[in-house]
């Protein structure tokens, strides 16, 4: 007669994940984007064409960036991940106001951008560990003399068509009778060229994204942005389908890694405080104290408290 030993099923699951930890990809039942990868063995990356630097083209017209970077990183983890000898990385160009939905339709798998990870925008994509955090301030033409939001009222702004940037600003001049008229603007070029050629008096939109428009400009100089912030520090994260967990783990664990480790500071440091292309310019936005503790304990909370 056999010896029959019942284990706990506290160690039963511990032994079954022990097991499919270490399993090879292909030996477990694929599911989302991780099976629709391996079978077209191609991964689709959606890219911005303006939002230096993080996803923008440059004088090739290459995607480059930031979180162009990242996303590749994503894609490499995803390939090792799946065991592939060969990982076709296909470049999708999204703007504000079709990244969620070709998340969402299967379109593109990973969105590298500018995209704030908030707790509206998580009931239709999830998103990796964040990688930035910012504020939404306006820039202004300096012979205009504008500075706080209160100094806006019953002047023309604009903002970027699809951004939290655009509903923050309609919130407030309902909730403070501003007695603004807002513009939409397709991308964020668009925006600063009507503050530029004067058909806005300013345009609303994330700082960091405001600073390299101004560093980018014709007379860096003659702008400047508002002291007075819209919003509480908020996080932008690599934005990926909702409902897929195992995906979504190995995005978590590449960007996690990737962020705590040395290349994560030199990744940063290579595209905000360093010349970047296609004009050299160089945005001189060392790391802040709340980007260092970001780093050191990644996480994709959208809660701005988080940070």
């Amino acid at each position: 007669m056999g010896l029959r030993v019942t284990l706990p099923d506290t160690l039963l699951l511990a032994a079954l994940a022990a097991f499919l930890a270490g399993a090879p990809a292909g030996a477990q039942d694929l599911t989302g984007t991780l099976k629709k990868v391996k079978d077209s063995g191609a991964i689709t990356i959606g890219h911005r064409d303006s939002s230096v630097p993080f996803s923008y083209l440059d004088g090739n017209q290459k995607p480059v960036g930031y979180a162009t970077e990242i996303c590749f990183k994503i894609a490499d983890a995803v390939k090792q991940h799946l065991k592939l000898d060969k990982l076709d990385v296909k470049l999708v160009p999204v703007t504000s106001a079709t990244r969620i939905p070709l998340i969402a339709n299967g379109t593109i798998d990973l969105e590298c951008g500018s995209t704030t990870n908030n707790a509206d925008r998580q009931k239709q994509a999830a998103f990796t560990n964040t990688h930035f955090l910012t504020a939404t301030r306006f820039v202004a033409r300096k012979d205009k003399k504008l500075d706080k939001f209160d100094d806006l009222k019953g002047r023309t702004v604009v903002s970027t068509s699809g951004t939290t940037n655009i509903r923050q600003i309609n919130e407030a001049n309902a909730a403070r009778s501003m007695g603004l008229t807002i513009l939409p603007a397709k991308d964020h070029a668009e925006a600063f060229l009507m503050v530029e050629t004067g058909r806005a008096d300013a345009f609303v939109m994330d700082d960091v994204l405001l600073a390299s428009l101004v560093a980018g400009s014709k007379n860096p100089d003659g702008y400047a942005i508002s002291s007075e912030a819209l919003s509480k520090p908020e996080p932008y994260g690599i934005m990926l389908r909702k409902d897929d967990a195992p995906f979504k783990a190995v995005a978590d664990a590449a960007t996690a890694a990737l962020y705590k480790s040395p290349e994560g500071k030199a990744l940063y440091e290579k595209w905000f405080t360093q010349p970047i292309p296609p004009r050299g310019i160089n945005l001189k936005l060392p790391m802040s104290e709340a980007m260092q503790k970001a780093f050191a304990n990644p996480s994709d909370s959208p809660d701005p408290a988080a940070y």
